[in-house]
């Protein structure tokens, strides 16, 4: 029933219409985002053809005779538009898992695309791995996403800050640099867990240039001195924090609390979501209540980022 192809740079215009068009994808799926690190990837996306039209995309990467959704993405399961069925998803996983085994491929990790981000109810990839792949839960992280409209009040402690923050003259600049903000980022990353940054300045600003409207940086600063900042991505109905910061004085002045105000009452109030991302450690199995009762303070809730697995035989 189905064609199966393996992605082509030849691919790039019709991926990224089909990407543009679908019920659950994001820019994260266009080419020019996906392609940044392909050095780091072996890279193994799927094209699936019905009747010569182009169905469903798969982003994904190999490593050894294992598929992973795509490792260079938070998440990266079946991008499908508003045609699909689920009959049709059924009769596609089966079909992919033959065709996988027969490319020598083993084992499958498959992260799922958050309800939050589809446009249109996405999820006929889930019920077909329950059926025809017997997926298992490999991991599940603890996200936290502000459901804009429900108006959730501000816990105390942000209150308080916010005036600080008010009261001490904390600017808050959109669009911001991104050059000022990362060094800050990355001795804030190094000072609480001893990491840096996912993306390296050169490669966000590779980014910037690719999607000017879609990453946004967002700096506070006291007087001439740069004392926090988030890194947004605008995704459609979700904004999502990609990166935050700051530095001591800018915790102690409320540098996060007069950023998150600016965006969510005056600059995406139209948002439905704001997501905060995850708050967990060693896969999934620890929580950092400290993080998640910080995002939880602004009015956030848990949302599951979650991983299955299957073995092909």
């Amino acid at each position: 029933m189905f064609t199966i192809r393996r992605y082509t740079p030849a691919d790039k215009r019709v991926w990224d219409l089909y990407v543009a068009k679908s019920k659950n994808a994001t820019f994260l799926y266009r080419r020019d985002y996906m392609d940044y690190h392909s050095d780091r990837f072996l890279d193994h996306s799927l094209l699936f053809f019905k009747d010569s039209r182009l169905y469903a995309l798969l982003p994904a990467n190999i490593e050894g005779d294992t598929l992973f959704s795509h490792r260079g993405l938070t998440y990266g399961g079946l991008i499908m538009d508003k045609e699909v069925s689920t009959a049709d998803v059924l009769v596609l996983f089966e079909e992919l898992n033959e065709w996988l085994s027969k490319q020598g491929i083993r084992q499958v990790f498959y992260r799922a695309i958050p309800w939050v981000y589809h446009r249109l109810p996405a999820e006929e990839d889930l019920y077909a791995m329950f059926w025809k792949c017997g997926a298992r839960l490999h991991q599940r992280m603890s996200g936290t996403v502000i459901f804009m409209e429900a108006g959730l009040r501000w816990r105390k402690d942000h209150r308080r800050r916010l005036r600080q923050a008010s009261d001490a003259g904390i600017r808050v600049e959109r669009d911001s640099s991104l050059e000022t903000f990362w060094p800050l980022l990355n001795a804030n990353l190094q000072q609480r867990f001893g990491a840096s940054s996912v993306h390296t300045l050169d490669e966000i600003l590779l980014l910037k240039s690719r999607f000017p409207d879609e990453i946004v940086q967002y700096n506070a600063f006291l007087g001439d001195e740069i004392v926090g900042g988030i890194t947004f991505y605008v995704m459609g109905h979700v904004l999502h924090g990609q990166y935050s910061g700051t530095n001591d004085v800018g915790k102690q002045l409320g540098a996060m609390e007069a950023i998150y105000n600016q965006v969510m009452y005056h600059d995406y109030t139209g948002m439905r979501y704001l997501d905060f991302g995850t708050s967990n450690e060693d896969g999934g199995v620890v929580l950092n209540e400290g993080l998640i009762a910080h995002k939880e303070g602004y009015g956030g809730r848990t949302l599951c980022y979650d991983t299955y697995e299957w073995t092909l035989s």
